[in-house]
């Protein structure tokens, strides 16, 4: 009986040992490198459902020209990268109508559009805002000198002077660049200071509606040789380019309904 009894205390002592042993070790460290979230899928690629992964990055900056002084002309870009629906917002193009700048730079502090890219040109007569007059520095009224039947407009000095031919200057060119390359599906132009939203020959309905949220009227205004919402709407069929003419003098609640109006377009 003795030599039955050996074994199994061996047994129970090697037993003992292995839970002692077991309590009193320490657990491995976690690496928090080797569990950190991974994405699912490289952007651009395709997920198991079949759907693109639609790739994001952050508010991008760039240079896309120069004024007639050399100043900057700038776009920030945000949201998806290879979207299929762009939207495109300038604050400024008459550089005595101010206000749609800082609207325009307000839309990018919106959180990021998950289908939608936006496209958001500050100002594009930073020389004319330098100087507080309608023109750039060549005393060309930018708006006058795209090429939609362009025409001589006045001389040198007038208000609606047109340049000495289509694209003649440095910022519409570059803007005409710009719009070929990005290809908005809708662009809004800021103005100053009638108070309406003009039916500028795109769709009427993306008009009307933003104009029901701002609670502006929604008008017919005159078309001008040279203008770029027309040059916009010819060139690309099927896009929509217009003009939102802001008050001379916002408040709070239609900042905030332009706002809002911006950013029902990215739907």
């Amino acid at each position: 009986m003795f030599s039955d009894w050996i074994p199994r205390a061996v047994w129970a002592l090697m037993l003992l040992v292995l839970v002692l042993g077991g309590c009193t070790s320490q657990p491995t460290p976690v690496n928090p490198a080797r569990h950190a979230a991974r994405p699912t899928a490289a952007p651009g690629a395709t997920t198991a459902t079949g759907f693109a992964v639609a790739p994001t990055a952050p508010i991008r900056r760039s240079v896309f020209g120069h004024s007639v002084q050399g100043r900057e002309l700038v776009v920030f870009r945000a949201g998806p990268v290879k979207a299929l629906r762009r939207i495109l917002v300038v604050g400024v193009i008459h550089g005595n109508e101010t206000a749609g700048r800082a609207i325009a730079l307000d839309l990018l502090r919106s959180a990021p559009p998950v289908t939608t890219e936006v496209v958001v040109v500050p100002d594009l007569n930073p020389d004319g805002s330098a100087r507080g007059t309608r023109q750039n520095a060549a005393a060309v009224d930018l708006n006058r000198n795209f090429a939609y039947r362009w025409t001589s407009l006045g001389v040198r000095g007038d208000q609606q002077y047109s340049g000495t031919g289509p694209l003649s200057e440095p910022e519409s060119r570059a803007m005409a660049a710009l719009i070929g390359f990005v290809h908005p599906t809708v662009s809004v132009w800021f103005h100053q200071p009638v108070g309406v939203v003009d039916e500028s020959g795109g769709s009427v309905l993306v008009e009307r509606r933003f104009a029901a949220i701002l609670g502006l009227p929604l008008e017919r205004m005159q078309r001008y040789n040279g203008s770029v919402v027309s040059w916009e709407n010819t060139t690309y069929p099927g896009t929509t380019a217009f003009v939102v003419e802001l008050p001379s003098r916002l408040n709070t609640s239609l900042e905030t309904k332009v706002r809002r109006a911006l950013l029902d377009l990215e739907r």
